[in-house]
């Protein structure tokens, strides 16, 4: 029987592989015949819309609570520790201070939507290390950051060391489109709350402030931040030390001193790692301890680590809010730790010098629902693709193709329309639904490549009871303005930045890894 059994499973394994191998090559002609492919439409629970998941999970037919060390989020070293690779967490972060609203009320999710449209302006405005052992990639963990109350992702970073050796660990909004890392530090004249507790300069032996004679301070940090460093006596040494001044277009900003110490990704080590140590910080980073920097000028955390890690990252958005569903932020090249579904196809990556720490892209072609849209945005260049924003902003002639046909379809399976929530205008009452049919919108790339919206990325859930779930999509004000591809829309996917190659990868992969 056993032997019957085996035989049995390998053979039911080498069907699903030939079904694989087959959908992948129905896709390749499809593609090849100039259609914007994509799968159609997926069956969405809401459930997996609930905003209040967050700090809960579902075991046994009932909710439990999250354990102390998966509510902060603690990471572990990935299995496999031979192929040299290691873990960071990504989680949910606020751009508010700390609330006390549940994470599911509307006026909660109202003021998030309001700070990402405010997150979203700012980027439609022109913007003014050394190796311990070389090692091929490292992988963190990478989950909701809805317990920071925030709608973006967070990861957890190890900074310094004491005379024991033992690092501050510090959860960060991970951002690509911003250059320079930094933390909220001691002494802090005027700091937001945040919930781990402050990094301590002078407990890290490994600290050291930045010269003001450094080419960090001056030509590094303008091309990061829009403005060089100034020189200024602090500390109590006496010496002259390099400030920075961060301003975001929002009105958020950052103010302290330009540093370096080690920095732990995982288990990777980082030695002399350029970070700013805040002073004075402001703004909607919510109650993480500050940001990570993972654009494309000197001071960001790819560029720093190029010589180690090649200038390549990709990261695995989950999905779900829960607190045990975790995605993974990998540096480096080495693909074994993907665990995506479909291969990686790859677009063109674009640099404009007018906005150096960008990644952007051109999106040729759309369909939603398996129906081609037409709009005279379609096509123009420069898309860009932003962890640090939510909700996608299209161009008004897209978005406005997009909707009516989201729209017609949603309409005629039965679904009646709700009043707009925030910035989302497109809203349909699904009260007594447990599940709903939702059509995929579909983006072609230049090059040929497809990326499909997983049904999760399509609707955002205003009201809990389902009376208010919404188009996650936005127009921008003007057509001539950037479009952004924001996290929200990238959930379950795995993207793949490529800086020295200058491309941009996707692939479908399920992000919730339950570290």
């Amino acid at each position: 029987m056993a032997a019957a059994s085996s035989s049995s499973a390998r053979g039911h394994h080498l069907l699903l592989r030939l079904l694989a191998l087959l959908a992948v090559a129905g896709n390749a002609v499809a593609a090849g015949s100039g259609a914007v492919v994509g799968k159609k439409s997926a069956v969405l629970s809401l459930r997996e819309l609930e905003w209040g998941a967050a700090a809960r999970k579902i075991q046994g037919g009932r909710y439990e609570q999250q354990s102390k060390a998966q509510i902060l989020g603690e990471h572990r070293k990935a299995e496999g520790a031979s192929r040299a690779t290691t873990v960071l967490e990504l989680k949910h972060h606020s751009p508010a201070t700390i609330s006390n609203q549940p994470a599911g009320s509307e006026g909660y999710l109202s003021r998030l939507l309001a700070a990402d449209a405010a997150r979203a302006a700012s980027l439609l405005l022109p913007r003014a290390a050394s190796i311990q052992s070389r090692q091929a990639a490292a992988q963190v963990p990478l989950t909701s950051g809805i317990r920071f109350q925030t709608l973006n992702y967070v990861t957890t970073i190890a900074l310094g060391g004491d005379s024991s050796g033992a690092a501050a660990k510090l959860n960060v909004i991970v951002d690509t489109g911003s250059d320079l890392t930094w933390v909220q530090c001691k002494p802090c004249r005027a700091c937001y709350e945040q919930r781990d507790p402050l990094f301590d300069p002078a407990s890290s032996a490994t600290y050291a402030a930045v010269p003001c004679n450094a080419s960090a301070c001056a030509a590094s940090l303008k091309e990061a931040t829009g403005a060089p460093g100034f020189c200024a006596r602090g500390g109590g040494s006496g010496s002259e030390r390099c400030y920075y001044a961060l301003g975001y277009g929002d009105g958020s900003f950052s103010r302290g001193v330009l540093a370096t110490d080690t920095v732990g990704l995982g288990g990777a080590n980082l030695d002399g790692f350029v970070f700013g140590c805040g002073l004075s910080n402001h703004g909607l980073f919510g109650g993480t301890a500050g940001l990570m920097g993972l654009g494309r000028t000197e001071l960001s955390l790819v560029s720093q680590t190029a010589s180690r890690f090649g200038g390549v990252f990709s990261y695995c958005l989950p999905a779900t809010t829960s607190g045990d569903s975790t995605g993974s932020l990998s540096l480096g090249s080495d693909s074994s730790s993907y665990r995506n579904t479909t291969p990686v196809a790859y677009t063109r990556m674009i640099a404009d010098p007018a906005q150096p720490p960008f990644y952007f892209m051109n999106v040729t072609g759309a369909s939603v629902g398996g129906a081609a849209v037409t709009a005279s945005g379609l096509g123009a260049s420069n898309v860009l693709i932003d962890s640090g924003t939510v909700i996608s902003r299209l161009a008004p002639s897209v978005y406005r193709a997009v909707r009516a046909e989201f729209a017609r379809q949603f309409t005629a399976a039965g679904y009646p329309a709700a009043p707009g929530f925030s910035l989302l205008d497109t809203c349909y009452n699904l009260t007594g639904h447990d599940e709903v049919n939702v059509p995929l919108l579909t983006l072609r790339l230049e090059g040929g490549a497809d990326v499909t919206v997983e049904a999760a990325g399509m609707l955002f859930m205003a009201k809990k009871d389902g009376s208010q779930v919404c188009l996650a999509m936005a127009s921008l004000p003007y057509e001539d303005q950037t479009p952004i591809i924001g996290n929200y829309q990238q959930k379950n996917k795995r993207v793949v930045y490529d800086t020295v190659r200058s491309g941009l990868g996707f692939a479908d992969e399920g992000c919730s890894y339950n570290m």
